[in-house]
């Protein structure tokens, strides 16, 4: 079952299934290392849901929710 990232709730974990996106965004998110084939935690979101925080390649990353909508994960 896949899901995107900006639905996830705390504690929910998955597998990258794809990176979406144009541009900026999809080479940005590539960059701090959100490809295809990673494991992925969501731990916090933010009192108004943007930004999330999530645990990627073992160290903790932020994400606005725009971003993470462009993360599909497999849960």
């Amino acid at each position: 079952m896949n899901k995107l990232l900006s639905d996830f709730n705390a504690g929910e974990r998955g597998i990258i299934a794809a990176v979406r996106g144009e541009g900026k965004i999809r080479r940005r998110l590539f960059d701090m290392g959100v490809t295809p084939g990673a494991e992925i935690i969501m731990r916090k979101r933010a009192p108004l849901g943007d930004p999330i925080e999530i645990t990627i390649r073992g160290y903790e990353l932020t994400l606005r929710k725009a971003e993470a909508a462009c993360v599909e994960v497999e849960i």
